[in-house]
């Protein structure tokens, strides 16, 4: 038992050893020590590696500072890192480590970090929240890709992609951190995961073509990849040998894999073609890369001659600016190794300034999350730039000066070439063929042939669908701008029982009266509805004759009444003004007078009076009033013969209450839901609710009482009405329901092309059209009688001739007025003139006898 401790000890002693010969440290002397883990297997550790060279060597150059760097390969295993950790600390005594480059990494060498609360500055883009106050002494050097995702769902939104399938390396780095954001930016954009494929690390051949067999034979075609570059490479090979980068699909790659596309081989580049790829950003054109890029090229080569291309990414420059980060901190902080790692780790957070990745400030122990990424297009050897996505801004084709922005990739990047070397933008979606059709499901024994009929022929199976519902899909399917192949199948069951087909995809999709309702979209998805959504009663009718003592007034509006009878006075008026003086009879009292007035007044309209009118003026008036009278009499005659000879129809019961109080029967048609609805929503008893299974059985059972209403949707509500116009009659409101809608499995990407082609249809008439189409094959032969009873007329219609007769009275009563005043003046004129020359004449007269008397009373 005691040999046990001692295998132990002599093997770690042997790993310990084994690092040991892997460190390459730099033998001057000089101000601190600084530990390295990276995977020097792989290329993102390679770059890693060399740019980390060039930083000690740039601080040496810049500040005159020389540190010893000890890099040890972890070969991406998780333990041997967490053993490198123990080494470079007890060993070599480094200040801080930089570098584990993955998640199951990070975590074991922070934990042994922060036991010897010495700092390590992850390389990890993706580290959980609690990280930090779990591990005070991890900081995250690379900043969150998180807003990645939010850039995929604007591309997936801008080319109306309504679902998509989600391939992602099972991690969990991936399942906790990438995921979940990936998750809810799609939900943002009201996109579907329509598949989510994990695939371990080292999945096998076999198994990945089976899970891309499933996502082939799936309708989906809108596939996004977040996977690590050997995985994804191994992934797009096999996509190619199965013909999945060919035309119709599209590939979208996160930057676990496009990071890397630079260092791609071109032989594996070439089963990568026409991706499109999300990248993270880094300035370029700045003079210190310039210098930096000089330097890794020629580095990059001597250490790795085995690797085809030589480039930086944006691992080489991450973790250039993370060890510089840490050389500075050190410096600045005068690091003393009694009690110094806490000194040390405060002035890393507080370190600021612009490094080659970017402005390098932390908060909360980790960078700010990138905000900028690179939409690449992957052609040829290599790839192209389409453009850059910007949080809070959108797509824009630079990111320096005065760039216009555009939430919408298709009008602000350009043209994209797809997989299959095209430049039209894939469905996203596999559309049925000839051979695959798609299976529509259609209910059998529908209320009104109108809407629905199969029409069996023969003794076989072979039958052929028509109607309302099925001449509209057909036109729908017809609208669309491709062509969709589909069969109709015939279903014997209840509409819930064809609902469940479709969901579970015996069909796909179900045509018919098939009401939208809660309970079914827990299992399929409808269009919009199609048909005028909701529920009416629908009760026997019966004649009324509301108020006849008056029902001579109804041809008339009150206003047409007030106006004629107005006109009429005024006109009579006018006349008996004018001809008072060439009549005795329009002479005498004034009760005679007043009476006379209204006979002229009203006889005018059955008769001119002609020959008993003595003047011009008042004949005018009064052929002009006659004419309007004779109008008027006739329009009031031929609309109260309409009155009186059409049937009116009113309601026997006006609202639920009613049939509730009296604890009636109701009824309900075959097959629906509204047997549930009636209960539980209108509260009636559910021994009082009927079900019939065609229209004539519920006109019969409304005729003999043996219910005294029926509940029907409003589009069968109205072919029964029209059927049966003259014995039923809708009353009542209409209580709010889903109406009817084509059914379709959850997330089918037709359904947001059923839509766009229905409101089309609805735009251009043709639902109308339809409609009337159908509802004419029912309609009985007063079915439009309520319209002409109701219509009484107004003074709208007339108001031309009341101007007229108004108009022509008024000019006949201002000439006779001023003819009057004329004679009046003419005949106060010569009175005047008589008066004068009386006065004259006698004043003659008198002085004449003066002259007499004057003569004779001379002496002789």
């Amino acid at each position: 038992m005691d040999t046990l401790p001692d295998l132990v000890l002599f093997f770690l002693s042997l790993i310990l050893l084994t690092f040991s010969h892997n460190v390459v440290a730099n033998e001057s002397t000089g101000a601190g020590a600084v530990g390295v883990i990276v995977d020097q297997s792989c290329r993102r550790g390679k770059e890693a590696k060399v740019a980390m060279d060039i930083a000690i060597q740039d601080v040496y150059h810049k500040m005159k500072y020389s540190f010893h760097l000890h890099i040890i390969n972890s070969q991406s295993n998780p333990i041997h890192s967490a053993f490198a950790a123990k080494d470079l600390i007890n060993t070599h005594k480094v200040q801080a480590i930089v570098g584990p480059q993955t998640w199951e990494e990070a975590q074991l060498v922070a934990d042994i970090g922060n036991q010897a609360r010495v700092p390590v500055l992850s390389l990890v883009d993706a580290t959980p929240r609690w990280a930090a106050g779990r591990w005070p002494f991890m900081v995250q050097a690379a900043p969150n890709n998180f807003k990645q995702m939010k850039a995929i769902a604007a591309i997936v939104d801008s080319w109306e992609w309504h679902r998509v399938t989600v391939i992602y390396e099972d991690t969990e780095s991936s399942t906790a951190g990438i995921i979940p954001h990936l998750y809810d930016a799609l939900r943002e954009s009201g996109v579907e995961i329509a598949h989510l494929l994990p695939l371990p690390p080292l999945v096998s051949s076999s198994s990945m073509s089976e899970e891309l067999e499933r996502i082939k034979q799936g309708p989906c075609r809108v596939i996004l990849v977040h996977l690590s570059l050997p995985l994804a490479t191994k992934l797009f090979e096999r996509a190619k040998e199965m013909e999945m980068m060919h035309k119709e699909y599209v590939w979208i790659a996160t930057d676990a894999f496009t990071n890397l596309v630079h260092s791609i081989s071109a032989s594996s580049i070439s089963s990568m073609q026409e991706i499109i790829g999300v990248k993270s950003y880094f300035p370029k054109k700045e003079s210190r890369f310039k210098d930096f890029y000089k330097q890794f090229r020629e580095r990059f080569i001597s250490e790795f001659p085995e690797e085809d291309n030589r480039e930086p990414g944006i691992y080489a420059v991450q973790a250039y600016d993370a060890v510089w980060a840490v050389c500075q901190a050190i410096i600045e902080s005068d690091y003393q190794e009694d009690g110094g790692h806490q000194k040390l780790l405060d002035t890393i957070l507080e370190s600021k300034f612009q490094g080659l990745s970017g402005k390098i400030e932390f908060t909360g122990q980790k960078l700010a999350p990138m905000n900028t990424f690179q939409i690449i297009n992957v052609v040829g050897k290599s790839y192209r730039t389409l453009g850059y996505w910007l949080d809070a801004f959108g797509f824009s084709k630079s990111v320096v000066g005065q760039a216009s922005y555009s939430s919408s990739m298709k009008s602000s990047l350009g043209p994209v070439l797809w997989p299959g070397s095209s430049l039209t933008p894939p469905r996203g979606w596999a559309v049925p063929t000839k051979a695959h059709p798609l299976r529509i499901g259609v209910p059998n024994g529908t209320t009104f042939q109108e809407f629905l009929v199969v029409d069996y022929k023969g003794s076989g199976n072979d039958f052929s669908v028509g109607g309302y519902a099925i001449d509209l899909f057909n036109l729908t399917v017809q609208n669309l701008q491709y062509y969709l192949p589909y069969k109709f199948y015939c279903f014997n069951g209840t509409y819930d029982e064809l609902v469940q087909q479709v969901h579970s995809k015996d069909f796909d999709a179900a045509v018919g009266d098939i009401s939208i309702v809660s309970s079914r979209l827990e299992h399929v998805e409808f269009t919009h509805p199609y048909t005028q959504p909701g529920l009416v009663m629908v009760v026997p009718a019966r004649s009324s004759r509301s108020n006849k003592a008056w029902l001579f007034m109804k041809p008339f509006t009150n206003s047409m009444w007030i106006i004629t009878g107005v006109t009429t006075i005024y006109n009579g008026f006018v006349v008996w003004l004018i001809e008072r003086n060439h009549s005795s009879e329009l002479r005498g009292s004034p009760l005679n007078q007043i009476g006379t007035l209204i006979w002229i007044s009203f006889s005018t309209l059955f008769s001119l009076h002609g020959e008993k009118l003595h003047s011009n003026l008042s004949r005018m008036a009064m052929v002009v009033w006659l004419f309007v009278a004779l109008v008027i009499t006739q329009t009031y005659t031929a609309n109260l013969s309409s009155i009186l000879t059409v049937k009116k129809l009113e309601a026997t019961v006006t609202n639920i209450e009613t049939l509730q109080r009296s604890n009636a029967k109701v009824g309900h048609c075959r097959g629906s839901y509204l047997a549930r609805y009636l209960v539980e929503v209108l509260d009636f008893k559910d021994n009082n609710i009927i079900n019939f299974s065609s229209a004539n059985n519920y006109a019969e059972a409304l005729r003999t009482r043996e219910i005294e209403a029926i509940f029907l949707d409003v589009p069968i509500a109205k072919l029964f009405v029209a059927k049966y116009c003259k014995e039923f009659i809708v009353a009542g409101p209409t209580y709010k329901t889903g109406g009817f809608g084509f059914a379709f499995p959850r997330g089918s990407e037709l359904i947001p092309e059923i839509n766009k082609s229905l409101l089309n249809l609805s735009e251009e008439g043709k639902l109308r059209e339809l409609e009337n189409k159908m509802l004419e094959k029912e309609k009985c032969e007063e079915d439009d009688g309520d319209d002409q009873e109701g219509s009484s007329i107004s003074m709208t219609s007339y108001w031309v001739l009341f101007i007229l007769t108004g108009g022509t009275s008024t000019v006949a009563l201002v000439v006779y007025v001023v003819h009057c005043c004329r004679k009046l003046e003419d005949s106060m004129s010569q009175t005047t003139w008589e008066l004068m020359f009386s006065v004259i004449k006698h004043y003659r007269l008198s002085r004449k006898v003066s002259d007499i008397e004057s003569s004779t009373n001379l002496p002789s």
